[in-house]
Parts: C-alpha cells; sequence; structure tokens
C-alpha cells in the first residue's frame, strides 16, 4: 500500500546565494548581447529563471520525457543558483557553458527545433533539452517529433544520471546501486546519509505504482524522481519525500512496494 501527500514547497535557503544569484539575473536581464537561440524570448527567459531561482520546484518536465535532467536541474538550482543562472545565461549567449570536465553545446539543429509548442517553460527547455541532447547518439531532440521518438530520446540511464551530476553540479563522489528486489532499504538508508551531508539523491522508479496509484501487471522502470529528505524507516513502512513533476510529494509505502517499483538510485556528494 501507497500514500501520497503533497506538501509545502518552502525550504530553507541560503539568502546570500539568493541575493548573488539575483544580481546574476540583473545583470543578464541588462546585457545587451544577443541570443543564439533566436526562437527563444528572452524576456520570458528572465522571468522563468527568476522564478526558478526562488522556487526550483518551478522546474518542470512539462509534457516532455526529460525527469531524470529535470531532477538534477531542480537539484542544482536548490544548492547552486548562481551556478544554474551562469548556464542559462551562458546557453542563450554562448549556445554552450562550462562543465566539470567538457563544453557543453546546443547543436544549430536544437535550436532551430525550438519553436511551436515546446510542451514546457522556455528556460526549462533550453537547458534540459540540451542535457538530453548531450548524451543522445540515436535519436534527436525535438519538442514535437511523435511520442515514440520523443520516448526514446527522453530515456535516462543511471550512468546518464552520474555524468549530469558530476558535470552540471561538478560533483565528485558519485555513486548508484541497483535496487530492484534487492538492496532496497540499504539504498534507502544510504540516501538518508547523503542527503545528511548535503549531498543529492535520485531513484529510478515505476511511476504508475508509486506515484499514480496504477499498479501495472508488469512494473518496468519508467520515471526518475530526486529524494529531498524526510526519510523515515520503520518496521513494516518506509518514507520519504520526493521531487517530481514540478511538486513536493511524501510518500509512504510498505517494503513490497517499495521492492517492486523502486530500481536504482544516484547520489551524488561535493
Amino acid at each position: 500500500m501507497i500514500t501520497r501527500q503533497a506538501i509545502a514547497e518552502m525550504e530553507q535557503r541560503d539568502p546570500g546565494l539568493l541575493k548573488q544569484a539575483e544580481a546574476a539575473i540583473s545583470d543578464f536581464e541588462t546585457a545587451i548581447t544577443p541570443g543564439i537561440w533566436t526562437l527563444l524570448d528572452k524576456k520570458t527567459l528572465v522571468a522563468e529563471i527568476r522564478d526558478r531561482v526562488h522556487n526550483p520546484y518551478k522546474i518542470n518536465q512539462g509534457g516532455q520525457p526529460f525527469c531524470g535532467p529535470a531532477a538534477v536541474l531542480f537539484e542544482l538550482v536548490r544548492k547552486n543558483p548562481v551556478r544554474y543562472v551562469e548556464i542559462c545565461r551562458n546557453l542563450y549567449q554562448l549556445g554552450g557553458f562550462h562543465g566539470a570536465t567538457q563544453f557543453i553545446t546546443s547543436s544549430d539543429k536544437l535550436r532551430r527545433a525550438t519553436s511551436g509548442d515546446l510542451r514546457m517553460g522556455q528556460a526549462d527547455w533550453m537547458v534540459l533539452a540540451t542535457l538530453r541532447e548531450m548524451e543522445n547518439i540515436l535519436f534527436p531532440v525535438e519538442p514535437n517529433a511523435p511520442d515514440l521518438i520523443r520516448n526514446l530520446a527522453g530515456m535516462t540511464k543511471s550512468w546518464e544520471m552520474r555524468g549530469w551530476v558530476q558535470e552540471i553540479m561538478g560533483y565528485k563522489r558519485v555513486d548508484h546501486l541497483y535496487t530492484f528486489l534487492t538492496n532496497d532499504i540499504p539504498a534507502i538508508t544510504k540516501v538518508a546519509e547523503v542527503l545528511w551531508q548535503e549531498g543529492v539523491a535520485f531513484a529510478l522508479i515505476t511511476a504508475d505504482g508509486m506515484l499514480n496509484d496504477k499498479p501495472p501487471m508488469i512494473p518496468m522502470p519508467t520515471h526518475w524522481i530526486g529524494l529531498v529528505g524526510n526519510i523515515l524507516v520503520q518496521k513494516d513502512t518506509v518514507g520519504f519525500d520526493v521531487y517530481t513533476w514540478s511538486k513536493k510529494i511524501h510518500l509512504q509505502m510498505d517494503y513490497g512496494s517499495l521492492k517492486k517499483y523502486l530500481w536504482a538510485v544516484v547520489t551524488g556528494l561535493p
């Protein structure tokens, strides 16, 4: 059995970091350097960046299969909003930004495809589509491609999550643990330890079973979520707060449900 409860999104943030991020946004807002994402509106972009800096839960994959990069971007905004603003500005003005070990670029093809209904906010699309594209070899990232192509292009693997945590967040101690049917409680215990040390954690789950109260006949890994705290492991149940689809939700479930619907965990520490 699983219970779900939407909870308040407000969390304590470092006021000094927020002040620096706001200054960086204002500097970007008044900059005269033209953007190379010519189909995006800078005024809208700046407004969305500002919204997300002050409330990271505004990060939203919308109608695109970008759950993995969205979860990582959410944690970046929570932990390092100045870095987030820097990434957005450099992407808009230069078409790319420096990761921990490489320069990450958006292709001309991606920028030309950024038109019509993006199915998400412009700021989210610009960053998330770029992150998704950097990992894709076979499938293009296009906002209005057929569902099959978009879903294939948006599939996120554990090693991609590890790579984004390293490159985007700059974390050096990144680990993962496969959990389906085994290692589920040890994985949640490790997540609690990592979060206590101000790290980040993400989980690959069966969304219909864990989030939507639609138990599938055959559980499959379908969705990445951010694990954000309030973890409590009891005799027969486990509970934790998660970020998913622009919301903060508290999940409470029995061990059997955890075993069925939890597939992998990725953690990161600076």
